[in-house]
């Protein structure tokens, strides 16, 4: 196996890794989300939708700068994506197929997509989640296809449970596989069946001619040092230009479009007369191949679309508008994981990776779908019913690398308000049916449900004390009252602050967002006490 081929096998095997423990928040300062700020497209739009330096970013430029010395070795061997790719035209047949000149009409649209990705940013509005190699890769891999193996796991569990049973095999007769379920599965699954069924056209359709990313390390590589040379054995074969991915090799094969080749080095190891080598070089002979570039009506026409996209974003009914006094903005319509910072800078930092959804240890976090908007698909909200929010959990906030959730600690988290909950009287068991129901009440962790006697009802009936409710949706989730809940949680009084003191704000507010003592440990019995007649301890 050539060294590109290892080192994006176990960069994969990284990031499956890092993802998987992604869901098991006590594991402590697991950079779960390293990938993700390797991507350039990613920081560019939320560096530039936000209007602020992000630091996790910083590696990203790191990147950036090392493709103009390495050429485009994240594409060929690190990013996840670019495997994936590879792996399918290798089950498709295509690998080796693909000139220079093939598909050339094409090559410029991944410029037109930089472009029109920079320009919605620069108004406001970050699409970044449609085209991020690495969000792709993470909702890919994370939501759907982690999900559908818990699920298999599950099924199998299943199949064999009277097997197990039969057999006496605890371990399986009680096993409990939890499967994670998230929306929009179909969605994501269409977005990448239809980037790998792209590679029909071409290997590495995506790389070439769509990937964001892959235009800024182009742009970055037009001349590396560490770079394909050919010397005088050449002979003139054809086979590195036909097995090249990315049809970075000209008709004249000693002539390499640097900007496009991704490192892999399959044409050293098809040449049959070993002239192809990869070495340091300084020198600027022989000339490379000319690029495809952007002529001026695509560049405008590239520009327009992003403006319109980020416009029609913006006079979607689910932009955020109007202002909070408690958080300085717009709280949305969603209900939101702890600590996001106000709706406009949320939308504008979260790229839709889905990294949050992965880590959360209840499910609660699903993707928003239309309901937050054009620019606000695949951002996470919560889903109480699905869920409620821990609040001994902060998982979802150490693993956002853009700031759109702000990294609390546990003191901080069960501060922000997420929501308040109300009852709906006219489904309440207790309201409605004048039936005994303490669930709400027993399951609420800040003691914000109180039971009280009413006229014309004999039993005891739930109110909220909306200064003690921090919207966490336990009542919401565990309300026995079927399909719908009869205690739903909004986002009234969310508090959503770019930056300060979550305890000292809501200490202003008048808020009182302390969780309930534990419940004292029941003592055992004394001796003798409880035990069945002629029982002895």
């Amino acid at each position: 196996m050539s060294p590109a081929r290892l080192a994006q096998t176990a960069s994969f095997l990284l990031f499956a890794v890092l993802l998987y423990l992604a869901a098991f928040p006590l594991v402590p300062r697991l950079p779960v989300d390293a990938f993700l700020r390797l991507d350039p497209a990613a920081a560019l739009a939320a560096m530039l939708a936000g209007r602020t330096w992000i630091p996790a970013f910083g590696s990203a430029l790191l990147i950036v700068g090392a493709t103009a010395l390495l050429g485009r070795f994240f594409c060929g061997w690190v990013c996840p994506l670019g495997a994936t790719l590879d792996v399918a035209d290798r089950w498709t047949g295509r690998r080796g197929k693909g000139r220079f000149q093939r598909l050339a009409a094409w090559r410029p649209v991944k410029y037109q997509i930089l472009l029109a990705l920079a320009m919605g940013a620069l108004l406001g509005v970050s699409l970044v989640f449609l085209v991020s190699p690495l969000a792709l890769a993470i909702r890919f891999y994370g939501l759907l296809v982690n999900a559908a193996i818990d699920a298999a796991a599950d099924a199998l569990v299943e199949g064999i449970r009277p097997l197990a049973r039969s057999l006496q095999w605890s371990p399986l007769v009680y096993a409990d596989p939890e499967v994670p379920r998230f929306s929009l599965q179909v969605a994501s699954l269409t977005i990448m069946a239809l980037i790998l069924a792209a590679g029909r056209l071409a290997p590495r359709f995506w790389c070439r001619c769509l990937c964001p990313a892959g235009a800024l390390f182009a742009l970055a590589a037009a001349r590396p040092l560490w770079r394909r040379a050919v010397s005088a054995a050449c002979i003139d074969c054809g086979r590195c230009q036909r097995a090249c991915p990315m049809g970075a090799i000209a008709e004249d094969p000693r002539r390499t479009a640097h900007g496009e080749c991704i490192v892999c080095q399959t044409c050293v190891h098809v040449c049959p007369t070993a002239a192809v080598t990869f070495p340091l070089s300084w020198s600027s002979s022989p000339l490379p191949a000319q690029p495809e570039r952007l002529g001026r009506r695509q560049a405008i026409g590239a520009a327009s679309a992003g403006a319109g996209l980020a416009l029609l974003a913006m006079i979607d009914p689910a932009w955020p508008a109007g202002h909070d006094a408690a958080a300085g903005e717009g709280t949305g319509r969603l209900l939101r994981p702890p600590g996001a910072v106000p709706e406009t800078d949320f939308l504008r930092r979260c790229i839709g990776c889905g990294l949050c959804m992965k880590a959360c240890p209840t499910n609660t976090l699903q993707p928003a779908g239309t309901a937050a908007g054009l620019s606000g698909i695949f951002s996470p909200r919560l889903a109480p019913r699905i869920g409620a929010c821990e609040p001994a959990c902060n998982a979802c906030s150490q693993v956002c690398p853009t700031g759109a959730i702000r990294p609390l600690p546990l003191e901080e988290k069960t501060r922000a308000k997420i929501g308040t909950a109300f009852i709906l009287r006219h489904k309440c068991i207790a309201w409605e049916m004048n039936r005994p129901c303490l669930v709400c009440d027993e399951v609420c962790p800040y003691d914000a449900i109180a039971l009280r006697r009413v006229p014309d009802l004999t039993v005891a009936v739930p109110f909220v004390d909306e200064t003690r409710c921090s919207g966490c949706g336990l009542c919401h989730h565990h309300c026995p009252v079927r399909p719908d809940a009869a205690i739903v949680v909004e986002p009234v009084g969310a508090l959503r602050l770019a930056e300060g003191s979550y305890r000292d704000t809501a200490r202003r507010l008048g808020l009182s967002l302390e969780l309930k003592p534990p419940a004292p440990p029941v003592p055992p019995p004394a001796a003798g006490q409880g035990l069945p007649p002629g029982f002895t301890p």
